[in-house]
């Protein structure tokens, strides 16, 4: 399976610090690539199953929910994973020294991600959803350039062209992936895109990458036990975030409009986020890129079982193109 080989090089060295930090300690190298591709595979059944969830939890087509609410739960939640973790599996290195100095950079990483996060939602003001899906691929890009940048690592131009179809993929399948037969395209449905859209969509593009990139040099330049780095960056998650929840929300509507898929919403995003640290950790952002693109197959599949969709075209060009585009990075020596 292509997602099982992702990092299949990578592994004979992380293996072991993944599974120390998932709290079993590693017996043989096979228990702990299994390990770490079976995480792969769950981080994109959560990514592809995120947005059949929320089209689950609408109320007559309308999002009943505070939105911010729900990501203040989702830091929360990650926050009480991270301390139940570190209390069980790294209570020991608890006596290490670790000062304010190991904390505070985390405080860049929850901004970023909390600017980012409310600039999806700006967004939506000045262009369409269609054009907003489209040219949100784009991050794929400003990703892997600062990822080459800040973390020193040349990517070849096989590499590039890999990433590139990486991108056309995820546009092509935005664009046309799926189909639903029994409606036809509204015709009061405009395409469109201001000026102020194009500059926040390159400000989103550019902040997506640069949050992700520098939470990573950040875990990565720090030896201490990822549970514990994931407790400092949480902590400013929530902080930030119930600020600015309550900054443009009553507070009386915090749980209104909630359902069990708003739950099963929060429950894994929260369980996605403790994978992306370790992806980010122990691999790189690249790795997670190809675990984002490759989630388009699950949402595909659940969108044609739960609502009655249908494949187009651009759906088997989409698959195709990232099959390629695994095989350029990954495959080719």
């Amino acid at each position: 399976m292509l997602l099982l080989s992702l990092n299949s090089r990578r592994m004979s060295r992380n293996s072991a610090c993944i599974i120390d930090n998932l709290g079993s300690p590693p017996k043989t190298l096979v228990l702990g690539k299994i390990l770490w591709g079976l995480m792969l595979i769950l981080s994109v059944f959560i990514y592809g199953s995120h947005a059949p969830l929320l089209t689950l939890s609408k109320d007559n087509g309308q999002i009943p929910f505070s939105a911010s609410s729900v990501v203040v739960l989702t830091e929360l939640m990650k926050l009480v994973f991270s301390l139940v973790f570190l209390l069980i599996w790294n209570w020991k290195q608890l006596r290490i020294s670790v000062s304010w100095y190991h904390a505070a950079p985390f405080a860049l990483s929850a901004l970023l991600y909390a600017v980012n996060n409310n600039l999806v939602v700006h967004l939506q003001l000045f262009m369409d959803p269609s054009t907003y899906q489209v040219l949100s691929n784009l991050k794929i890009g400003s990703t892997a350039l600062l990822f080459s940048i800040f973390l020193n690592q040349r990517l070849t131009l096989r590499k590039w062209l890999a990433l590139s179809l990486l991108t056309a993929a995820g546009a092509l399948y935005t664009y046309g992936g799926l189909q639903d037969s029994q409606r036809l395209p509204s015709s009061d449905t405009q395409l469109h895109i201001t000026p102020i859209g194009v500059l926040l969509m390159c400000l989103y593009c550019l902040i997506s990458g640069l949050s992700a990139v520098y939470t990573e040099v950040v875990l990565k330049s720090q030896d201490l036990p990822l549970n514990l780095q994931n407790v400092f960056l949480y902590i400013f998650g929530v902080l930030l975030n119930v600020i600015i929840h309550f900054s443009s929300s009553p507070a009386a509507g915090f749980l209104e409009g909630f359902s069990v898929w708003v739950l099963l919403v929060i429950v894994s995003q929260a369980l996605n986020g403790l994978i992306m640290s370790v992806i980010m950790k122990h691999s790189n952002n690249i790795t997670r890129l190809f675990v984002i693109s490759f989630s388009i197959v699950i949402n595909a599949l659940l969108s044609v079982f739960l609502f009655r969709l249908h494949f187009t075209t651009f759906f088997f060009l989409s698959v195709l193109l990232i099959g390629i585009a695994v095989y350029l990075y990954y495959g080719v020596k």
